[in-house]
């Protein structure tokens, strides 16, 4: 009888365990997903947003009240600013959660311009046929045995917390805004190796500098 008692103990103390350590993990992948959540979640709110601009100006232009600033499809409706500035992108969320921590790691200490400018860079090479039509095999691909983005091959890009700034840049760039003037690649020229630089400066034709990062096509 005593020995039956202690092995219920046992049994559920390793339960009680089992529990802890689950809900622990269901926290961190909260904790994790977070910033991508937060994204979608923003995204579905600014669709239902031009969802009721459009019907407003649908039926303002049945009465002849006005021009229409939005351009309705079967699918989506978007801003006419927007149309005209890119493409919207509709990612998978195993792609959006690539771009939020590249740009992270890429820019996490630059203005909200430079973080999405470095978005912008990645969905460049995205519509742009030399280079794969994912964004994780943008952002993990490599040359030569080389990593095409440096937090890929020194791990940071797998070390980084998203930031709020960071996810209001890659929401800007989803929606279609595009300061890049068509970059496909950038470099800090400060931290980087001197003979990219120079591949760099030899092969691309040079843009614009912001912040810390000098800007090609």
């Amino acid at each position: 009888m005593y020995r039956k008692a202690v092995a219920l103990l046992v049994s559920l103390v390793f339960t009680l365990m089992a529990c802890v350590l689950c809900v622990r993990g269901l926290d961190a992948i909260d904790i994790y997903s977070e910033p991508l959540q937060n994204l979608k979640l923003r995204l579905k709110e600014l669709e239902a947003e031009w969802a009721g601009k459009a019907e407003a100006v649908k039926e303002d232009g049945e009465k002849g009240l006005g021009i229409a600033d939005v351009a309705v499809s079967g699918q989506r409706t978007v801003p006419f600013l927007v149309v005209e500035q890119q493409y919207m992108y509709d990612l998978p969320d195993a792609d959006l959660e690539v771009l939020l921590r590249i740009v992270e790691a890429e820019a996490g200490n630059e203005d909200a311009e430079g973080k999405l400018l470095v978005a912008n860079v990645v969905l460049n090479r995205l519509n742009s046929e030399v280079f794969p039509d994912t964004v994780s095999g943008v952002v993990f691909q490599r040359e030569k045995g080389v990593s095409q983005f440096s937090p890929v091959s020194n791990g940071s890009y797998y070390r980084v917390s998203v930031s709020d700034e960071t996810v209001n840049a890659v929401e800007r760039a989803l929606m279609g805004e595009d300061i890049s003037q068509g970059a496909l690649y950038f470099v800090a020229r400060k931290y980087a190796d001197s003979s990219k630089v120079e591949w760099f400066d030899r092969n691309l034709t040079y843009l614009f500098t912001h912040g810390g990062h000098e800007f090609f096509k």
